[in-house]
């Protein structure tokens, strides 16, 4: 049975996936996740493709004797699923459910650490090259492609544009573009491109998303067909994404309530 003096569960809710490898990444994070923070529960629900759905995920949790939930969309920005689809599983859950406390986290993005798994992956794929570390005068003549999944939301991709000027000011690149695999332009073939025509001695893509699936495929694509000099892995199962994970249930945890059932 759940004690009503511990933390929330946490209920990690990805996008889902017809890609296995989505599921994997999503699976291997909240591993570390758990291995963090012994003692909290860490349950994975998804929005679609892969099973358990979100309705399905807190049902289990409440036939468990949980009472007490923290719903975290494991997105990079505010879109449609964060503000719409979520929000509306978890109201319908609530209201038929014996769980009184059911909160959704914020997105994870933007924060610091999202910028250091970056960094931390274009090191991991190229140590002895240009990447972030190596000053000023290594990343001054180097372009990095911030490629994201892409949304229809203006806001969601312009949280993505100020992610990319503030990496610039602080890593020292010659520049950093967005990019967008789905949904709005310019693709990350274009991006290679424009950095390129620009003057960027050196190109390297970031992938900007968690896990492998079509649209980080066709990031790859993009950067192949661009003739960008690095592609760095997704982000993955990242220390960083695992400690942002638990600040932003700890931010729940002590926000308001509100998926509270009626009484």
């Amino acid at each position: 049975m759940h004690s009503p003096s511990a933390a929330p569960a946490l209920l990690v809710v990805a996008h889902g996936s017809r890609d296995p490898r989505h599921a994997a990444t999503v699976t291997a994070l909240c591993a570390r996740v758990r291995a963090e923070r012994p003692g909290l529960r860490v349950e994975v629900a998804y929005l679609d493709f892969c099973a358990p759905s979100v309705p399905r995920a807190l049902e289990r949790l409440a036939a468990e004797g949980v009472r007490d939930v923290v719903a975290l969309p494991l997105l990079l920005t505010r879109a449609f699923h964060a503000k719409s689809d979520l929000p509306s599983v978890l109201r319908e859950s609530a209201a038929r459910l014996p769980l009184p406390e059911v909160r959704q986290a914020p997105v994870l993005g933007p924060h610091p650490l999202l910028v250091r798994a970056l960094e931390r992956r274009l090191r991991e794929a190229d140590p002895a090259g240009a990447t972030p570390g190596g000053g000023r005068h290594r990343n001054g003549s180097t372009g990095v492609v911030l490629a994201s999944a892409g949304s229809s939301d203006p806001e969601a991709n312009a949280v993505i544009a100020d992610v990319a000027r503030e990496w610039r000011r602080t890593a020292g690149w010659c520049a950093v573009r967005p990019a967008f695999a789905s949904a709005s332009p310019p693709g990350t073939a274009d991006a290679v491109r424009a950095l390129r025509a620009a003057g960027a001695a050196r190109v390297v893509v970031a992938p900007y998303v968690i896990a492998p699936g079509r649209l980080p495929d066709r990031i790859a694509e993009g950067a192949r067909e661009g003739g960008a000099d690095l592609l760095a892995p997704v982000l993955g199962a990242a220390p960083e994404l695992a400690r942002l994970v638990l600040l932003r249930h700890g931010q729940a945890s002590a926000a308001e309530r509100p998926y509270a059932r009626p009484a």
